[in-house]
């Protein structure tokens, strides 16, 4: 059986990002706000928002429980200090929270006391899409 540990991540996101997208309902303010302080501009891709929620999804399933600040230092980059050295800063917040609501309103995360995990139906979604996406 292909699970998502054998499968190329980058394979594995885009097709459960384009499967996403009759599942999660995508945000209003999605591709007007940055995704954090590093940042310079909004994101450019159309479904950004399908794509951050399948990552966000496939680090649920290999890592168990993820809650947003742990997301948060996951995406977030360097920023830029003018003439001091670049330190890393995390990514925003509130991208990342919408984005677990709405898999959790898919019935994809369950939520716990340790933060969200990856529920049965959200486990078997991303084994159906690795076994789409192949070896």
């Amino acid at each position: 059986m292909v699970t998502v540990f054998d499968v190329d991540a980058n394979k594995l996101i885009a097709n459960a990002a384009a499967k996403l997208k009759s599942e999660v309902k995508k945000p209003a303010f999605v591709g007007i706000v940055k995704t954090g302080p590093h940042a310079e501009r909004p994101p450019s891709q159309q479904d950004f928002w399908y794509i951050r929620c399948a990552s966000i999804l496939r680090q649920a399933y290999v890592q168990g429980n993820v809650g947003t600040n742990r997301l948060r230092r996951h995406y977030g980059g360097r920023k830029k200090q003018g003439v001091r050295p670049e330190k890393h800063v995390p990514a925003g917040g509130s991208t990342i929270r919408k984005a677990m609501q709405e898999l959790e309103k898919a019935g994809l995360l369950t939520k716990t006391k340790q933060g969200r995990q990856i529920s049965a139906k959200g486990r078997k979604f991303l084994d159906h899409c690795a076994k789409e996406s192949g070896i």
